[in-house]
């Protein structure tokens, strides 16, 4: 059967254990541990609980864990005692069909995997796309990982158990990740394009305007016009601009991108992720016909990494009028200014000050990023929320000393040039840690004319330093420059610093971290399926408040219209981004509140909290008749809530709910509960309210301000 995560939170331990049965081989400790952190609010939630129980083992349990796990094409899958989850992934992977040679090959890397690190080796040999690896793959991952350190490869095995865990969760949940498999697939397929050099070794390198940039270009546009952009075109600067239209003229626009262009030999996600993610977004809106309340602009930066040109953020730095003129006469490698890089390309120079956007026509600027450190892996978090962009500072430095014979010359004699910058790289180490959060890097250390019997007389190197604000950085940029001035001082050299780039730091805006927050800590959102169609596939969004104080209530913007629980008196309250009302079952009351919704605060949407009785059938026949075009709610009816998500919305609202009775939490879910001294009905129409908005997926900002309108129903 598929599991519902409704079932598993409902379930009884005993129940509950037997479903997550094989996740982890042979233990099923981990997830009996893990069953008491229910409710679950989504899979990641619970692959995070047992990846976490299985951190907090201890090593012992760890290695127990990993050494029940078979060997790859080992004497378990041969003589078939293997799991029917390790069966089915070993086969996915060619395993059973091992030619005589790659099965001897794979039993040697067992048996010397196993005489070095004392443990049997695990991948999750289904690979990232779920599709399974090739033998080959599998062979060659096997024998590059035999170099590890084995406090390094203790980790690595436990990853690839959760990622195994990840994929069977999966398959007992029945996910199909149809739109995660679409970015995958453009990734791979944009990879494709190199530039010289490196294409002939399989590596990755995009640099700005080569023939394999503006193919690159040219694919990602096609795709565009394909996932249903309005528009699209490649601006002055070589940037891959789409736009998706509001429901509305007139509307602000998010930004969304990212850069498309590589450091040398560099990963395929980097910078890729943030462009083919919006698109994905896209090409689901255009399916189901939806729009949004506002243009959604992605732009695919033509340029950030600095590779082929002294110059960075090209493609962005336009959009935001710091483009400087003077980089068209930087020349590259070959002697080709950026100005005859970019008429080559047919792009036209004396249009990139047109490109300046003007802030007040948007709401901001938002990014998916793939994350480009171990943190979120150690922890096995699938999603973090950035709080800030490093503020960086590049340098090109040189130290002079004295070449001198190595044989010769005494150690205290010595005027050594690498030893100098060795010892800042220390230093730099030391210093960005002091800060927590700081790092510095010396990414480029080179000794020109260098030989092996020759002391080092010159070394030019690269520095840089990082931070998530701007003092902080300068602050370790003062440090690290001085303690470099000292080290020559005392060694008797000559140094030089040249500065080649400065970013400042970017704050994540406080109002869009809170939004995500919200996003990721909203369970309904995120798991419930509707039995239906939702009904609200051609409405608007609702907007947010800028404050949540009731007197700023009269410049919020009303976008939604709810009916408040059945009660047998009839009383109605009104807020400024909905309207709840009780006991609604008198044709002449739902007129009224009809023509409130409808005529003064322009609703998209009704919404009330009845099932099948007869007054509330009369109650959608009435709303119906009277408007025709507005989509009705029944979320009690109408979406799969079981007691255990009940209950757990109620506790989330600090509604008092007893989980062994239904009608109790079903009562406290749709906000008949009073609360002494919290507000009476001003709280079960808030309650109410943010059930409809998370039930339906939109969102509904329930502050209800029944003195507003009170007597404009009398």
């Amino acid at each position: 059967m598929t599991l519902t995560l409704e079932q598993l939170n409902a379930a009884t331990a005993e129940q509950a254990a037997q479903w997550l049965d094989g996740l982890y081989e042979h233990s099923p400790w981990i997830a009996e541990a893990a069953l008491a952190h229910r409710p679950f609010r989504s899979v990641p939630h619970l692959q995070h609980v047992m990846a976490s129980i299985v951190r907090e083992a201890g090593t012992d349990k760890q290695l127990a864990l990993i050494r029940a796990h078979p060997e790859l094409a080992g004497k378990a899958m041969v003589s078939k005692a293997l799991t029917a989850e390790s069966t089915h992934e070993q086969s996915k992977a060619g395993l059973t069909d091992c030619t005589p040679e790659e099965f001897a090959r794979i039993q040697q890397l067992n048996a010397d995997y196993n005489a070095k690190f004392g443990f049997p080796f695990i991948l999750a040999v289904r690979g990232p796309r779920g599709t399974g690896l090739t033998r080959q793959q599998i062979i060659d991952t096997f024998a590059r990982r035999l170099d590890h350190h084995p406090d390094f490869e203790l980790e690595e095995a436990l990853r690839n158990i959760h990622r195994i865990v990840e994929l069977r969760l999966a398959d007992k949940f029945g996910q199909v990740p149809t739109l995660g498999d679409r970015v995958w697939d453009w990734q791979e397929t944009l990879a494709q394009h190199s530039d010289p050099g490196f294409a002939e070794k399989g590596q990755l390198t995009v640099t700005y305007l080569t023939d394999a940039h503006r193919a690159c270009a040219q694919r990602i546009s096609h795709w565009m016009r394909d996932c249903g952009f309005d528009e699209v075109g490649i601006d002055a600067v070589g940037n891959v601009v789409g736009r998706y239209k509001a429901s509305q003229p007139g509307a602000k626009t998010l930004m969304t991108g990212s850069h498309y262009d590589t450091v040398r030999n560099g990963g395929r996600y980097d910078g890729r992720l943030g462009i083919f993610t919006p698109m994905a977004c896209v090409a689901e809106l255009s399916r189901q016909g939806k729009r949004l309340p506002f243009d959604f602009e992605v732009i695919a930066f033509a340029e950030e990494e600095g590779q082929r040109y002294k110059a960075t953020f090209l493609g962005s730095g336009a959009l935001i009028g710091q483009f400087n003129p003077a980089w068209l006469d930087q020349k590259d490698a070959d002697g080709i200014t950026m100005r005859q890089a970019m008429q080559h390309a047919g792009l036209c120079v004396d249009d990139i000050p047109k490109l300046r956007r003007n802030p007040a026509d948007y709401l901001g600027f938002v990014e998916v990023h793939i994350e480009q450190g171990p943190v979120l892996n150690e922890i096995n978090l699938p999603l973090g929320i950035v709080t800030s962009i490093n503020g960086g500072v590049r340098y090109l430095c040189e130290v002079t000393g004295m070449a001198s014979h190595a044989g010769t010359t005494p150690m205290n004699r010595r005027r050594d040039a690498l030893s100098a910058v060795a010892e800042l790289a220390l230093h730099i180490e030391q210093r960005a840690a002091r800060d927590g959060d700081s790092v510095g890097t010396i990414g480029i250390c080179t000794v020109p004319g260098g030989s092996t019997n020759v002391v080092p007389g010159r070394c030019q190197f690269t520095l840089d330093l990082r931070a998530p604000n701007d003092p902080q950085r300068d602050a370790m940029v003062t440090d690290v420059l001085a303690e470099l001035a000292r080290i020559c001082e005392r060694r008797g050299l000559r140094h030089t610093v040249e500065e080649t780039m400065r970013a400042a730091a970017a704050p994540s805006a406080p109002a869009w971290q809170q939004r995500w927050e919200a996003a990721v800590q909203s369970p309904l959102k995120i798991e419930l399926e509707p039995r239906q169609t939702n009904p609200l596939q051609e409405t608007r969004a609702v907007r947010s408040p800028s404050t949540s104080t009731d007197s700023d209530a009269a410049t919020w913007r009303v976008e939604s219209l709810a009916l408040g629980p059945m009660t047998t008196r009839p009383q109605v309250s009104i807020g400024p981004d909905h309207i709840v009302a009780t006991s609604m079952t008198m044709s002449s009351w739902t007129r009224r509140l009809w023509q409130c919704g409808h005529d003064v605060e322009r609703a998209d949407a009704v919404a009330h909290t009845g099932r099948a009785a007869a007054h509330v059938s009369r109650l959608d026949l009435l709303l119906s008749t009277l408007a025709p075009a507005l989509p009705v709610l029944r979320p009690a009816r109408d979406w799969a809530l079981d007691a255990a998500t009940l209950s757990a919305f109620a506790r989330r609202h600090g509604l008092s709910a007893s989980p062994g009775d239904a009608s109790q939490v079903e009562s406290n879910f749709w906000g008949r509960s009073r609360r002494p001294g919290a507000g009476g009905e001003a709280v079960q129409h808030r309650v109410f309210s943010e059930a409809v908005g998370e039930v339906a997926g939109i969102s509904i900002e329930a502050v209800c301000l029944r003195a507003k309108w009170a007597n404009w129903f009398h």
